[in-house]
């Protein structure tokens, strides 16, 4: 029974949580929506597999903020075979009863606390690798769930 409200608590304060502004020059949080590469979505098609992430649109080279108070859980490399180094970064964040990595960002520092606003790091030269993308920064919860609630 202890187990169920613990969850119950948990699923509560999830439910309200909305990211606030994660990168500058995109105030509301635009998604990534279709271009030559695909779409941002989550759950689009990807060849053999299903996009499992949000892309919130950034400029290369933007200042990525945090969404709201976090602490930043270490590195995250998101093509584990070492291809594509220039965008081959992110981080793993948690707060607000949420664990979440964003990808194809430089964090300035891997562990810590951050509060609403701040910077965490900047976004990588995602053109290098894919040009005419739309530049994003990709947002995946820990356990694969669709993010698009908190945005």
């Amino acid at each position: 029974m202890r187990r169920v409200v613990v969850l119950l608590a948990l699923l509560s304060v999830c439910d309200g949580v909305t990211f606030s502004q994660l990168c500058s020059g995109n105030p509301n949080n635009q998604r990534r929506t279709s271009d030559m590469w695909g779409q941002g979505n989550y759950g689009a098609s990807r060849q053999d597999r299903l996009h499992q992430g949000l892309d919130i649109v950034c400029n290369d080279g933007a200042t990525v903020y945090a969404p709201f108070d976090v602490k930043l859980k270490g590195q995250v490399i998101v093509y584990p075979n070492g291809l594509k180094m220039a965008i081959n970064k992110g981080i793993k964040l948690e707060g607000e009863g949420l664990c979440f990595k964003l990808f194809y960002v430089e964090p300035d520092k891997l562990w810590g606390t951050l509060r609403r606003g701040e910077r965490i790091g900047t976004m990588l030269p995602m053109q290098s690798v894919y040009p005419g993308i739309t530049s994003h920064v990709h947002v995946q919860m820990c356990n694969k769930s669709d993010p698009t609630r908190y945005f």
